[in-house]
């Protein structure tokens, strides 16, 4: 090859590679003799002569251009390289990796919505993850005629034709216009087909795209907070009574009449609380009273020296010794003075309450 055989030999390769990029040309000077070509992973190189493509090359290495590139270009594959002349070519490298891109509404788009003429103004936020998928489209709408193209570019042209996309898909699949959030996958199915079908166009495929939030004016955000509060959504006739007692308690708007209903309709409600409550008082009370009547009872029937009624089968003794009927003792000891129940002979103390025999 002789002593300066290499002295102008280059080196071929994407030289600043960054995942932002979708595709960098490079176009130094001419390919020399002895030049390298170098593809890193996640990378194609495509060469480019007189604005046409001459070959695709997929896999990753360093490959001497002379012996390994050339053979297997069109045009350019019988070429010989001279002493001190090249190839004036261009070479595209391409980001294979899918790339995620954040977007978002710069204006609030407004969705037709009943009731209110100039639509809901609504806000949306959140990511697409796009890809080139098409070398030659790429090269014929964009790659011709810049150097390269950039997360952002993709960005600007998918914000362009955001609007109306939104528009439609929440039209056709945002079942609750106060809750599009639950509705977000479907409208984002359709946005992601619908951007898919046009950015192909330039050789660029949208993978998926995610909505993360939907975003409502704040006067309109803070209503649908509250009716949520009181799980009140779609029922506006008791968001309407919500508000008038909101109104009367913050001394504001509603006026008198409105003051007086929600006035009215608090007064009913603590008098059928307390209605509630005197009943669940009286029940109590009126057990309370048939145990304490029970107790006084057995008391009594233990405090006669003997048994009243029989403590086995209930039947009336009246200080007999024995049962006329189930022939059971009837003895005062058996039975706790405080509480009426029945104890074990020779206890001290009654199990029930703790009374001391």
């Amino acid at each position: 090859m002789g002593l300066f055989g290499n002295q102008f030999a280059n080196v071929v390769e994407w030289e600043e590679y960054r995942d932002d990029i979708l595709f960098w040309k490079w176009s130094n000077q001419e390919i020399k003799k002895g030049s390298r070509l170098i593809i890193r992973p996640g990378q194609d190189a495509i060469f480019l002569y007189n604005g046409k493509v001459e070959g695709i090359f997929t896999d990753e290495g360093s490959f001497d251009i002379e012996s390994e590139i050339i053979p297997f270009l069109s045009t350019l594959k019988g070429f010989k390289f001279g002493f001190n002349s090249g190839i004036r070519a261009e070479v595209l490298f391409i980001n294979t990796k899918e790339v995620t891109v954040k977007w978002g509404t710069k204006n609030p788009i407004n969705i037709p919505a009943q009731g209110l003429p100039a639509g809901m103004p609504v806000r949306a936020f959140g990511t697409f993850c796009c890809k080139i998928s098409d070398h030659a489209a790429l090269i014929d709408k964009v790659a011709g005629i810049k150097r390269q193209f950039t997360v952002d570019d993709v960005q600007e042209r998918v914000i362009s034709m955001l609007d109306q996309l939104l528009m439609k898909w929440i039209v056709k699949e945002g079942k609750d216009m106060f809750n599009l959030q639950a509705n977000s996958f479907d409208i984002g199915k359709g946005i992601q087909e619908d951007l898919d079908m046009e950015m192909m166009k330039i050789g660029i495929s949208i993978t998926t795209f995610n909505i993360a939030s939907f975003t409502y004016p704040e006067e309109i955000q803070k209503m649908v907070t509250k009716a949520a509060s009181q799980s009140v959504v779609g029922d506006m006739g008791r968001y309407q009574q919500m508000a008038m007692i909101d109104a009367m308690a913050n001394g504001n708007g509603g006026g008198r009449a409105a003051s007086d209903m929600a006035g009215m309709a608090m007064g009913m409600m603590m008098g059928q609380q307390m209605a509630g409550q005197m009943s669940q008082t009286m029940f109590g009370n009126g057990q309370q009273a048939q145990a304490s009547q029970a107790a006084a009872s057995a008391s009594e029937n233990a405090s006669a020296g003997g048994w009243k009624f029989c403590p086995e089968c209930g039947t009336k003794t009246e200080g007999m010794k024995f049962c006329p009927n189930c022939g059971q003792k009837q003895e005062a000891a058996n039975v706790c003075p405080a509480c009426g129940q029945k104890v074990q002979p020779g206890a001290k103390f009654c199990a029930n309450c703790g009374q001391k025999l």
